[in-house]
């Protein structure tokens, strides 16, 4: 199941979710597409990890929750190696540590293996953790025997990994691993891989272990070009990450448009504060502010997200803040950052602020200024 000249990634996917479901190759959850596939035989699969060296000496390992891996993931336990599993989506943070209860049975270390387990029996592990990953398993869709790589389609095994080199739990010289079909094991056009794209060393398939001998170096840290505002706004670790790598004067521009580099000086115009009688169209407003919330907090948590303001004004007691930017298309790109954002336990309303009385921003009124039409409320 070769792919033809011309083949997209896409394409490759495609093919590869048709055929194990048409050949009845596919095991729970079904369908498979659109997902990292699991097949029959994907425990026996599992188990050739055993025949690896460098499982035997491995410490602390990261596995991907996907259930065809779910055999790795047992076998971690009953070693009692340390088991560190990714958060659904990174949307609360990059790892859980699964950690049975004291005696845990065979049973107990099954169910701590599977989705449920990584729920009920996992313990989050923070960014400042001292985390030394020295084997990484990931989930695939199609892999060649070079140790090229196609996932699902969303790039999280990718984003992982490169936020494990951000904050020094991998390094250049760790392997990867991944478990798939021998059906899955294709020829991948070179021309399809990007810098960004993880390759694997080692391929275990129910028949055979494969050394890839992949030369390809895997991506060095996060590529911020490749990540939009939405993607950085449901990510807090990601956020977390970016202000650590702006702190430490590395080029974080993101997808959706450029910023101004560390340390970057604006001049007296783009500081000048707006003009009496009105909000200018490039302010937008931030409500539903916690109670407790402070001006550093939310400073802080805009740079880190990229969307500083030149100026703002904190209301405080009325809960909202005003973000003065220097022009239109800044403002619309911070709320575009800004949906879904969290400050405490509140998640708050942004919206393009427009002809709001000067006095206002100074705390003399509180009356609401009146919205763009179309108002971009932060979700859920």
């Amino acid at each position: 199941m070769e792919p033809r000249a011309g083949v997209s990634k896409q394409d490759i996917r495609e093919r590869i979710w048709d055929y194990m479901e048409s050949q009845n190759l596919a095991d729970f959850p079904r369908p498979v597409h659109h997902r990292i596939p699991n097949f029959k035989g994907s425990y026996l699969a599992c188990q050739n990890i055993r025949d690896l060296e460098v499982f035997a000496r491995t410490q602390e390992l990261k596995v991907d929750p996907d259930k065809p891996l779910e055999g790795v993931r047992l076998l971690a336990l009953q070693s009692k190696k340390t088991l560190l599993v990714p958060t659904p989506r990174l949307r609360t943070g990059l790892f859980n540590k699964i950690t049975p209860p004291p005696g845990a049975t065979k049973d107990i270390l099954r169910k701590c293996a599977t989705s449920q387990g990584v729920r009920n029996y996992s313990t989050p592990v923070g960014l400042d953790s001292k985390v030394l990953v020295d084997l990484v398993v990931v989930g695939s869709v199609a892999v060649s025997e070079k140790g090229w790589r196609i996932g699902k389609g969303e790039g999280y095994a990718d984003l992982e990994y490169a936020m494990m080199v951000s904050m020094g739990a991998v390094s250049p010289g760790t392997p990867v691993v991944t478990i798939v079909h021998d059906c899955q094991v294709i020829d991948i056009p070179e021309a399809l891989l990007e810098d960004h794209d993880l390759t694997v060393d080692y391929i275990l398939t129910p028949t055979r272990v494969i050394t890839t001998g992949c030369e390809r170096p895997k991506p060095a840290g996060i590529a911020w070009s490749k990540i939009s505002c939405e993607m950085l706004g449901k990510m807090p670790i990601l956020r977390s990450l970016r202000h650590r790598e702006e702190q430490a004067g590395k080029d974080i521009t993101l997808q959706d448009g450029p910023r101004s580099p560390p340390g970057a000086t604006r001049s007296p115009r783009d500081l000048a504060p707006p003009e009496l009688g009105s909000v200018p169209p490039s302010s937008v407003q931030i409500g539903n502010l916690p109670r407790d919330a402070r001006v550093s907090e939310l400073k802080r948590a805009l740079s880190a997200l990229g969307v500083a303001p030149s100026r703002l004004t904190w209301q405080g007691p009325q809960h909202r803040a005003f973000l003065h930017y220097r022009d239109p298309a800044e403002a619309q790109q911070a709320i575009a950052c800004l949906q879904g954002f969290r400050l405490g336990a509140n998640t708050v309303r942004v919206v393009l602020a427009r002809q709001q009385r000067a006095s206002d921003l100074v705390g003399g009124h509180t009356t609401e200024p009146i919205p763009d039409h179309r108002p971009a409320t932060a979700g859920p």
